[in-house]
């Protein structure tokens, strides 16, 4: 008997998956536990492998077509086996459905014209399709389809159309979930990161050869957050059915844009790695992104959120909270520029940050407090390190 490959379901929110590509066709063998398909949902790609050795009997799901978790996706089994499909009673009673009333010249008229008689509405005795209810839907009939005509080519000659995949729906869907849910405020700030700057150029030496790892600034400044959050706990909440939950340990999330999307892998009890540890985690996790190689724990649980535009020119900018969470950190371009060091005027190097709150959970002068600390840990690097 074949057996049915369904699509998993990952994660209890999941609502639908995309079989990304197929790597095996109708009528190809495959053995037991070999990667036959890859599907995404959400922010995760992962690899279908088969169940059974068998062959390929039929292939239900097409390329990047979406389908709800537990819908048959192929069939594998014999190969000169027929694969019998379950009956939807639903269709079969559909089938046995009273039939509309129409007179024999009204049906006549109609198979004539090709008009769907489903579609007529009958104005005779009980509902009956009379010949005068057909002449009356030919114009109206012809002028429909002259109507989609002329709207179609001018979408054709207007726009481009292009399925979206799951991950934009996902991104689309929780980023309009944030927006209606929380009461969002940003403020920003720029750090003087002049002597970050210069420790990171003596660090680099000694990271790189004794972790093989260099570190960023995205490093520096994501363990600057995670201290500021360490002391200013309210930034390390979320407003969640009327109760507001504070977590002791920091979950870091660190958004990762990629060629279709985004995603945002999270760095657990970020708060008990050193600052080499936590520059290799954000390295890998990225990498793994990337490559759609996260797991789905490893995208969920996030407590706060750094997102860094630096590499595309941006200075200050609205970064949309990662709900339920309450604050998530925007990074800016670094940029040099005239600064007033003791009264001398030297070249400093400025960082902006973008703070974007749950203002539900905490007011602004607490955020601003915790924004400032994040400052005072950027401007002080010698702090990160302790």
């Amino acid at each position: 008997m074949a057996v049915e490959v369904v699509m998993p379901k990952l994660g209890m929110s999941m609502k639908e998956g995309t079989v990304s590509v197929w790597n095996k066709e109708v009528g190809e063998t495959v053995n037991k536990g070999e990667s036959i398909a890859s599907i995404n949902s959400e922010k995760i790609e992962m690899e279908i492998e088969s169940p059974a050795e068998g062959t390929i009997l039929d292939i239900k799901v097409s390329e990047g077509e979406g389908v709800p978790p537990g819908t048959v996706i192929c069939y594998i089994g014999e190969g000169n086996e027929q694969v019998e499909e379950k009956k939807d009673r639903d269709i079969q009673s559909k089938s046995k459905k009273e039939r509309k009333k129409i007179s024999p010249v009204a049906r006549k008229m109609a198979n004539s014209a090709n008009l769907d008689i489903d579609t007529l509405v009958g104005t005779g005795p009980g509902g009956r399709i009379t010949k005068e209810d057909v002449l009356h839907a030919l114009p109206e009939r012809e002028e429909k389809k002259q109507e989609e005509k002329k709207q179609e080519e001018k979408k054709q000659n207007e726009t481009e159309h292009q399925p979206i995949n799951m991950m934009r729906k996902t991104i689309a869907s929780r980023m309009m979930e944030s927006l209606q849910t929380s009461a969002q405020l940003t403020i920003t700030l720029k750090a003087d990161v002049t002597q970050l700057t210069n420790l990171q150029q003596q660090l680099n030496e000694t990271a790189i050869a004794r972790y093989d790892t260099k570190l960023t600034i995205t490093d520096f400044v994501a363990k600057a957050a995670i201290l500021s959050l360490l002391e200013h706990p309210a930034m390390n909440s979320q407003y969640h059915n009327g109760v507001l939950e504070t977590f002791e340990n920091v979950h870091l999330g660190i958004a990762a844009a990629l060629d279709n999307g985004l995603a945002v892998p999270v760095i657990q009890h970020a708060e008990r790695l050193t600052l080499i540890e936590l520059a290799k985690s954000i390295k890998l996790y990225g990498q793994k992104a990337r490559e759609g190689k996260l797991l789905h724990d490893e995208i969920q649980g996030s407590t706060f959120t750094l997102t860094n535009l630096g590499a595309y020119g941006v200075e200050h900018f609205t970064p949309i909270l990662n709900p339920p969470e309450a604050g998530i950190l925007g990074v800016g371009t670094m940029y040099d520029t005239p600064v007033y060091r003791e009264d001398e005027l030297c070249k400093g190097t400025i960082l902006p940050l973008s703070l974007t709150f749950d203002h539900r959970v905490l007011d602004g002068a607490p955020a601003s407090a915790f924004l400032s600390t994040v400052k005072a840990h950027l401007e002080e690097p010698i702090s990160t390190l302790l």
